[in-house]
């Protein structure tokens, strides 16, 4: 169940300069993420789902409209204070999982651990995505599903109260998507993570609280889901 606003984006805006050329990515958005709220943003390449998921995140800065996490203004903040808002309240999952290869999977993890103000323990957060039994297990000797679900410990160890997935299933396929999925659902059901997935994939949209489809850098329609299903019903 939902509550209150976590992060507001109102009337968000983001060009590129391309050359000669200015490109819109995202025109004139404004989209709430709720805490508790599981978001999927749904949308074919270019549409805008990963920009504005890099503008919530502090990654990216709008070139218009505002932005606020709870009751401060991100609009305007600095690159410190951006930093310190994704450090203490956002973890992040991309489509390639970005490990060191040299690191055990409870080294992955502890890289975040050590740099968080409240974090659980390594071992926790692994077995939170079912990988309590690969702890000491490199990169290399283990699944890209599995590699996956480090990365989305990673992200959570240190209790981020937003996690923002672009394309988590991206490079999976559809039976690993499914458990990557699950891992997913289990930290926000867990731990009440607000989570926003971006991906291109209609049918994961079926797990989601809410559905924002994008198209050509606008909001085409933001529905929410009276009966979110399993990730282990969703049909690929």
């Amino acid at each position: 169940m939902s509550g209150g606003i976590v992060i507001a984006g109102r009337n968000l805006s983001k060009r590129y300069p391309m050359g000669d050329v200015v490109v819109t990515a995202l025109r004139d958005v404004s989209f709430d993420l709720h805490e508790g709220e599981l978001v999927v943003l749904l949308g074919p390449s270019g549409s805008g789902k990963s920009t504005l998921l890099n503008i919530l995140g502090g990654l990216d800065r709008p070139s218009d409209g505002t932005l606020r996490y709870r009751d401060r203004d991100l609009t305007h903040a600095s690159e410190a204070e951006l930093t310190d808002y994704r450090r203490a309240h956002v973890g992040f999952v991309f489509q390639f999982y970005n490990l060191i290869p040299s690191l055990t999977a409870r080294e992955n993890v502890a890289l975040v651990a050590d740099i968080a103000t409240k974090p659980m323990k390594p071992e926790e957060a692994l077995a939170l995505v079912g990988l309590e039994e690969r702890l000491d297990h490199f990169p290399s000797q283990l699944s890209g599903g599995q590699q996956q679900r480090i990365a989305i410990a990673r992200a959570v160890v240190k209790r981020p109260e937003i996690l923002l997935c672009d394309e988590p299933t991206g490079a999976l396929d559809a039976a690993t998507g499914r458990l990557v999925l699950e891992a997913i659902e289990r930290v926000h059901r867990e731990l009440g993570t607000s989570v926003a997935i971006v991906t291109h994939n209609a049918p994961i949209a079926q797990m989601a609280d809410r559905t924002v489809s994008l198209r050509d850098g606008s909001i085409a329609t933001d529905a929410k889901n009276a009966k979110p299903c399993a990730p282990a019903e969703i049909a690929w």
